[in-house]
């Protein structure tokens, strides 16, 4: 790979632009707008609010939809998933899991990951 290239991903990869990319995609797909350029210039407008605190960022999935995704995860009721379970549901929404924080001993409640999601 040439240094150029190189470089390249790595910019992409320190601003998280493909994560933000798949969200936007997501997002379009799953609202389906009219007037899809208006659409994702005000999700980059919510994006950016958030960010500062000021509004709320735009999420795909609501607390429904996790808890939903959460019981998928803790088949068997125990009220926590492991650290490898959490790291695959964020693979899967398409979520980084560079910057996660969890040991491998600690186990994940529903509301860690409804915060954390």
């Amino acid at each position: 790979m040439a240094a150029g290239e190189q470089e390249a991903r790595d910019y992409l990869q320190r601003h998280r632009i493909p994560e933000l990319l798949h969200r936007l995609g997501a997002l379009l797909l799953y609202h389906r707008p009219e007037r899809p350029r208006e659409f994702l210039i005000r999700m980059l407008e919510r994006v950016k609010a958030g960010k500062r605190a000021e509004g709320e960022y735009p999420y795909l999935m609501d607390e429904a939809n996790l808890a939903a995704m959460f019981g998928l995860l803790d088949v068997v009721g125990q009220g926590h998933i492991t650290p490898a379970q959490y790291r695959e549901a964020l693979k899967t929404l398409g979520l980084s899991t560079e910057d996660l924080q969890f040991g491998d001993d600690v186990n994940i409640t529903l509301d860690v990951f409804k915060e954390e999601v």
